[in-house]
């Protein structure tokens, strides 16, 4: 039988998808993404989502991996050693920090490769490994659909020394567990600021069509930010709606996260907190601190932005206030005790 703590965090749909105990799992016990009618415990194949119980050899590494499980710090700001905002000459969703950030660890080969998410040309997300600079430009822009990026650290594992991760929240925290529990290759993770995200099709055949009256193939670029949820079209137009108007289309788990500014990784980035076309920067490791060295002769550097930490700050505790109840009363409903807010 599959260890029941992961089966729990699966069977209360607060499973973030993560994917961390996906490129763990011994046995390859867990998978993801796998459509069939029929759940077969004994085929992975025919498994939905989840872990397949009579796969398992019961070495418990799932549990240890599980970002539900570990639960959420009371304050995401506690290690945070420096704050500013950034720009570079990389087009990106704003200040392109993470583009270049990603691109300098691979040219200085401070990294053999960075798992991430590219985006196809129906909004659709993909895996993707990258081992080449010009790899980056694949993934640049926000991607406000999901997938299961650490999932994609398995092959890499096997062939690869010094990996990086680019991440919202919950990939980062799951990237921080392998590397503490599991496998010390990951060498650098760059999180990302993230409220929530959504199912591929609810936000293609639901919230653009339907809630912004937009056809998905004129869109050309998506962002929150001002209290609504923007969709910039081939036209030169600008459309949005209040975000209170799509946040409860947002998946289940992110309803249950307490961690808004990805309090796990090296270096945080986000558009919050900086004037447009910039990225706030949140150092919170020495390590982080070292990798911007890369770029730090290579980008704008605003000391001191407006309205800075108040607004992350702000919306932070937005998300604790939000989502911590959620979250704790799924917790006394597990059989277990380490998770929760601490």
């Amino acid at each position: 039988m599959a260890h029941p703590k992961i089966l729990e965090v699966i069977e209360h749909d607060v499973c973030t998808s993560c994917g961390a105990c996906v490129s763990a799992c011994p046995a390859g016990a867990i998978v993801m993404n796998k459509h069939a009618e029929v759940r077969d415990p004994d085929n992975l194949e025919l498994y939905v989502k989840g872990a397949a119980p009579n796969v398992c050899e019961g070495c418990l590494t799932c549990a240890r991996l599980c970002p539900v499980i570990d639960g959420y710090v009371e304050d995401e700001f506690a290690n945070v050693k420096e704050f500013f905002g950034a720009k570079s000459t990389i087009k990106g969703q704003d200040g392109g920090v993470t583009s270049i950030l990603a691109k300098a660890l691979l040219e200085t080969g401070t990294v053999d490769c960075i798992v991430g998410i590219a985006r196809d040309g129906e909004w659709g997300t993909e895996l993707i490994v990258m081992t080449k600079p010009e790899d980056v430009d694949r993934t640049t822009g926000t991607k406000y659909t999901y997938d299961s990026v650490l999932s994609a650290l398995r092959e890499p594992f096997e062939k690869y020394d010094k990996i990086g991760v680019i991440g919202v929240p919950c990939q980062a925290h799951g990237a921080r567990l392998l590397f503490e529990n599991n496998n010390d290759k990951i060498v650098v993770i760059l999180g990302l600021l993230c409220m929530e995200s959504f199912y591929h099709d609810v936000m293609t055949e639901k919230i653009v069509p339907e809630v912004m009256g937009l056809n998905l193939n004129d869109v050309v670029k998506m962002d929150f930010g001002k209290g609504k949820f923007w969709n910039y079209t081939k036209d030169g137009e600008e459309h949005s709606v209040k975000i209170a108007e799509v946040a409860h289309y947002a998946r289940n788990p992110c309803h249950n996260c307490c961690d808004y500014t990805s309090v796990s990784a090296d270096i945080s980035l986000g558009s919050v907190g900086t004037p447009d076309g910039w990225n706030c920067v949140l150092i919170r490791t020495d390590v982080g601190k070292k990798i911007f060295e890369l770029v730090k002769d290579k980008v704008e550097i605003m000391e001191d932005p407006k309205p800075g930490m108040d607004l992350i700050g702000k919306l932070a505790k937005m998300k604790h206030d939000n989502n911590s109840g959620h979250y704790l009363e799924v917790c006394e409903k597990f059989s277990f005790d380490e998770c929760g807010i601490h």
